[in-house]
């Protein structure tokens, strides 16, 4: 029963990012939501997921952003072992670029 009600609230989160409706929007959402801390901690595992996915190594991802090897390891493991979110992107920003958008 806690399940249900801990996984509804996560819906709503969810559901709220949904409703966004451009770049803009979700911008302010995130702003309003997080912390300067929170989003750039978000906006740093992002990018070490982009690099590890170009194939750069732990030690040019590392003076490139900042990123302590812990959290490149972490963003190594979900990629390798995670849910699949970052490669949802990944796929559909390479689709993009063959459709020839930007």
């Amino acid at each position: 029963m806690a399940r249900i009600a801990k996984k509804q609230k996560r819906n709503g989160l969810y559901q709220a990012i949904l409703t966004m409706q451009n770049e803009e929007e979700l911008y302010n959402f995130f702003q309003d939501l997080c912390t300067v801390t929170e989003l750039r901690a978000m906006e740093q595992r992002f990018e070490v997921a982009s690099l590890l996915q170009r194939g750069r190594i732990y030690n040019e991802i590392l003076e490139e952003t900042g990123a302590s090897s812990a959290t490149i390891s972490r963003v190594n493991r979900s990629l390798a072992f995670g849910h699949g979110g970052y490669q949802v992107y990944f796929d559909r920003l390479a689709e993009k670029k063959k459709e020839g958008k930007p």
